[in-house]
C-alpha cells in the first residue's frame, strides 16, 4: 500500500503533469480573452456594417417545424473570428519567434548532405551518416 501512495505522489508531482496542469489554465484563461476580444471588439464592428450583433432571432418555418439558422450563423462567426484571433495573433507571432530563435541557435548546424539539423559537435550526420568535418580541427 506504501509504494501505491509513493507512486501516487510520484504521478503528481511529476513534470509532465504539471507542465499539462499549467497549459490547461492558460488555456482557459486565453479563451476567455478571445472571447472577450470577439464580443467587445470584433462584433460590434460586424453590427456596424451588418446592422445586427446577434443573428439568434433569425429564422423561417417550413410545415410546423421551426429552423433557427441565426444560431447556426452566431456559432460559424464565432468559429471563424476566433479561428483568426489565434491564427494572426499567436501562430504567426509564435512562428516569427521561433524562426529568429532557430537562426541564433549556435548548438546545432545543418548537414551539408541532407540539410538536417544535427549538433555543432556532431563528425557523422545521424540521418544520412555523411562525415562532417572534425569542428576541433577547424
Amino acid at each position: 500500500m506504501k509504494s501505491l501512495l509513493e507512486d501516487f505522489k510520484k504521478f503528481l508531482v511529476k513534470g509532465n503533469l504539471v507542465t499539462v496542469a499549467v497549459a490547461f489554465v492558460m488555456g482557459v484563461v486565453f479563451a476567455a480573452l478571445v472571447k472577450a476580444l470577439i464580443a467587445d471588439l470584433i462584433t460590434p464592428v460586424i453590427a456596424l456594417i451588418v446592422g445586427k450583433p446577434n443573428f439568434g432571432s433569425l429564422s423561417f418555418t417550413i410545415n410546423s417545424s421551426h429552423f433557427m439558422y441565426g444560431d447556426f450563423i452566431n456559432a460559424l462567426f464565432t468559429f471563424v473570428t476566433t479561428a483568426a484571433a489565434v491564427f494572426f495573433f499567436v501562430v504567426k507571432p509564435y512562428e516569427m519567434w521561433d524562426s529568429r530563435r532557430q537562426k541564433d541557435d549556435p548548438s546545432v548546424k545543418d548537414c551539408p548532405e541532407c540539410t538536417t539539423k544535427i549538433p555543432a559537435a556532431a563528425r557523422r550526420c545521424p540521418q544520412c551518416t555523411a562525415v562532417l568535418e572534425d569542428p576541433l580541427a577547424a
